[in-house]
């Protein structure tokens, strides 16, 4: 079964694209059938990938005018596909306010192509409006990045608090797949602090690999290309590739479906 997980955090500037695009990356490069999905009206998992925004894209699957199979494109790397995104996205919410199950509309979208994939990656917006509720009432799980900074846990209550919000009337099942630590400047007592306290918090659901800051993490999304194909060599390459590892590790995608 297909597992679908949505990377959010309303909380700008945590990492969450990069994580989006370096993660469906490394999975892609394990061999598994990934699909990336750009849902922030930003763009950046498009641009990220090298891709150009064209029409249609998922806002024209979401909103129902094409099937989601006319919307995915190749990347470079293989076995990583994405839906990409153009600035129509950031006028979806409003579109969607008066439509009939609008907070299904992208669970509906992913239902006709779930089957090809063995992971689809969501890359939310930095917001909690409907386009996040559309991520996770599609999501099986969502995977939630945290800067290592002193506001580290500021939002994330908010957050869970949407969360809570969608499993009780959109999606059930709804679960955290992990917390992600980013940017971790390791000269720092206050980043070591900050990795301390979230994992008090959050106990298990914290993934073991913290993603380091990396200039070379930084650079990649300008040349159009992970972090896997900018420099496969650098600190941040490995952090994704052990990520990537201990995603599979935590799951046995099977085909067949939505899981």
């Amino acid at each position: 079964m297909t597992k679908i997980i949505a990377v959010a955090n309303q909380k700008g500037g945590v990492g969450k694209t990069t994580t989006a695009v370096n993660l469906s990356a490394e999975m892609a490069m394990l061999g598994y059938r990934t699909l990336l999905v750009d849902f922030d009206p930003q763009c950046n998992s498009t641009s990220g990938l090298g891709i150009r925004p064209a029409e249609p894209n998922i806002y024209d699957a979401l909103i129902g005018r094409v099937q989601m199979s006319r919307v995915i494109h190749k990347t470079a790397v293989k076995n990583l596909l994405l839906a990409p995104a153009d600035i129509r996205l950031a006028g979806a919410e409003p579109e969607l306010v008066d439509a009939a199950e609008r907070e299904y509309h992208l669970r509906t979208a992913l239902t006709g192509v779930a089957a090809d994939f063995d992971y689809i990656f969501i890359d939310c917006p930095p917001s909690l409006g409907l386009l996040t509720v559309n991520a996770l009432a599609a999501a099986r799980t969502i995977l939630i990045p945290i800067q290592c900074e002193y506001y580290a846990l500021e939002g994330v209550s908010a957050l869970m608090d949407t969360l809570n919000r969608v499993k009780r009337f959109y999606n059930p099942s709804l679960e955290v797949e992990g917390i992600l630590l980013t940017m971790l400047d390791g000269r720092t007592n206050l980043g070591l602090q900050v990795v301390e306290q979230v994992k008090k918090h959050f106990k298990k659901k914290v993934y073991s690999v913290i993603i380091p800051r990396s200039v070379r993490l930084s650079e990649a999304p300008s040349h159009g290309q992970p972090i896997c194909l900018y420099d496969s060599k650098s600190a941040g390459a490995a952090a994704y590739q052990a990520l990537a590892r201990e995603v599979a590790e935590r799951n046995v995608p099977a085909r067949g479906g939505i899981r």
